[in-house]
């Protein structure tokens, strides 16, 4: 415990298991928690059979990219879980700055989590969760980023980083990812930092004061991106000075 009464995180408290093949590294998170693992456990693989977006969508998972969870164990009290997304898409951001060459498009975050490059997605991130028998709760995040192979058919325009110009390899991002995730998660502080986490989201935020559309599962509402709150909502600007906090949907720009 540092004297600022924040818990001090080192590299030295997570482990990293690689694998082969997998039907998901979060499936495959999840498990090792029902198992009794302790967390802090990061779980890659070079090609998922199974991989998963929000929603249930199928995740694209062939060789060449990067597939990676992490699983943690009762990270914060429940009700500052919520930032967690924030901060894990700070971390993903720093790591991918750190291999994109300097001549590459601006690299952002769409709301909550999603990753950009010149408006292009390149990352996913599913955070899942669940209540363990034992009473202890595991929460899972997988990250998916797209180093040199793509999508067919997205639901958004995409990129990877070969097409950035970074020759970075899936080791040599996840070493990155490894220790940005352990610097981020000492700022977060069991969701005692969120004030520095929204500060640093904000700061690589896309699309600030612009019009977006935020598909709901039951409508879709459209109006002016007025940032987040400091609880990490979306708040969208419906006109007739309206703001309406959201917490979770799919934002579409224009």
């Amino acid at each position: 415990m540092a004297s600022d009464g924040r818990r001090r995180i080192s590299l030295g408290d997570f482990r990293h298991e690689a694998l082969s093949e997998t039907s998901s590294t979060n499936s495959e998170c999840l498990a090792r928690a029902r198992a009794g693992d302790g967390g802090n456990l990061w779980v890659t693989a070079e090609r998922q059979t199974g991989g998963r977006g929000r929603r249930g969508r199928l995740w694209v998972s062939e060789r060449g990219n990067l597939y990676a969870s992490l699983l943690l164990i009762d990270p914060a009290p429940m009700e500052r879980l919520g930032s967690l997304p924030l901060a894990i898409a700070v971390a993903v951001h720093q790591a991918i700055r750190r291999v994109l060459p300097l001549g590459a498009e601006p690299l952002e975050v769409k709301w909550p989590n999603d990753i950009l490059i010149g408006r292009k997605k390149t990352c996913g991130i599913l955070v899942e969760g669940e209540g363990l028998p034992d009473g202890r709760y595991a929460l899972i995040v997988g990250i998916g980023i797209n180093i040199s192979v793509m999508p067919d058919n997205p639901l958004y325009p995409v990129t990877c980083l070969r097409q950035q110009g970074s020759a970075a390899s899936p080791e040599e991002l996840f070493a990155h990812l490894f220790a940005a995730t352990a610097e981020v998660l000492e700022i977060w502080d069991e969701g005692r930092g969120i004030g520095e986490i929204t500060a640093l989201w904000r700061a690589i935020a896309c699309g600030i004061g612009e019009k977006i559309t935020v598909n709901l599962p039951d409508r879709s509402i459209s109006g002016q991106f007025a940032g987040i709150n400091d609880n990490g909502l979306l708040m969208l600007d419906t006109g007739a000075g309206r703001i309406m906090p959201i917490a979770a949907g799919d934002v579409f720009f224009g």
